[in-house]
């Protein structure tokens, strides 16, 4: 099987790029491991309604159409992208599951469960919900209590009356803290470093938050947390955090001072990481441990985009991205000719 252009993933940032592409005019295909539409929104936990939603932006050409405020963000945003492959006619391919991505130059090699595509050039858009960050603690392991991750959560009813402890500082961990406090026995929050919060993310503290990731990703770094740049609403400002425990014990956590909180369940709402797995054939990674990149390209390998990584790895940042990689691997692919073409102009155009 043959392709232009292949897009892995079809979340925020593979739709977007697809719209791109499609608008060029491109012979490309989108690669899925999910059953159907909507990428990690499908399996966001029932209780986060779209009133609560953190930052949702619309695809780039569709409105995202009026939903109940009161209705689970996993059903309508999944509605939304289904309507969207439909309304542009997006060739998206599912459930493929990509193993490997190998180098065949001047091609690349896509390998799945469904068989091998060759391609000219690659858009990896897989995201991160796939590959949750537990991180390793003194005596996790004894812990007789139950531990779960932010992937695993299905809302408050089943800690009704236990002890909950929630590692993290994103706003997975402030939106479940909210939840669980009013039916748990008690819930004791947790970060690694002290929250910060903002009275307002506006356009210019997001651009600045987006260039201090780029600025890291350009070096061959892996890319920081969302919240590590973005902070916290200040609304989170008033529930009240301990610094993070030293060690896990079979009942609970203790701290280095000595001083200890009972435990029986322990939420580690800890982020996650860039899920990269099927790139290593070609050896992108640098010393730094991260992906040297130049925009959404990858600095080593032209014919390779990432979207939804470091920078982008936001839903607005998603789109801006998918758009930029579109125009690029026109570019890469000698079809920037085409501007001439009022849908080929208009790509160009949104991707700047």
């Amino acid at each position: 099987m043959e392709a232009d252009v292949v897009v892995i993933g079809a979340g925020q940032a593979g739709l977007s790029a697809a719209y791109g592409l499609r608008r060029a005019g491109v012979d490309f295909v989108v690669l899925d491991g999910e059953d159907g539409p909507g990428g990690a929104w499908r399996h966001r936990w029932p209780t986060l309604r779209m009133a609560t939603v953190h930052g949702l932006h619309d695809l780039p050409g569709l409105t995202r159409p009026e939903s109940d405020p009161a209705r689970p963000a996993s059903e309508v945003v999944p509605a939304y992208f289904a309507g969207y492959e439909r309304e542009f006619d997006l060739p998206v391919l599912r459930p493929v599951r990509v193993t490997a991505v190998r180098d065949d130059a001047p091609e690349l090699l896509v390998d799945t469960d469904r068989g091998t595509w060759r391609t000219r050039a690659l858009i990896n858009a897989t995201g991160t919900w796939t590959r949750p960050f537990r991180p390793l603690y003194p005596g996790r392991n004894t812990f007789r209590g139950r531990q779960l991750h932010t992937v695993e959560y299905r809302g408050p009813d089943e800690f009704a009356g236990l002890r909950v402890v929630v590692v993290g500082g994103g706003t997975s961990a402030v939106q479940a803290l909210l939840e669980i406090a009013p039916v748990a026995a008690s819930t004791t929050w947790v970060t690694r470093r002290p929250p910060v919060f903002h009275d307002a993310f506006d356009a210019r503290t997001g651009r600045a938050a987006v260039a201090r990731v780029d600025e890291r990703v350009r070096a061959g770094l892996p890319p920081q947390s969302v919240v590590s740049v973005t902070g916290l609403p200040a609304t989170a400002a008033a529930l009240p955090r301990r610094p993070m425990f030293e060690r896990i014990e079979p009942d609970g956590v203790v701290w280095a001072d000595g001083s200890r909180e009972p435990a029986d369940v322990i939420l580690w709402a800890t982020g996650w990481r860039a899920e990269l797995g099927h790139l290593a054939p070609l050896h992108l990674r640098g010393p730094g441990g991260g992906i040297a990149m130049d925009g959404t390209r990858v600095a080593a390998d032209p014919r390779v985009h990432l979207v939804g990584y470091g920078p982008s790895a936001s839903t607005i940042g998603a789109n801006r991205a998918g758009r930029a990689a579109a125009h690029e691997v026109v570019v890469l692919l000698g079809l920037d000719s085409r501007r001439d073409h009022p849908e080929a102009r208009v790509a160009a155009t949104d991707a700047g």
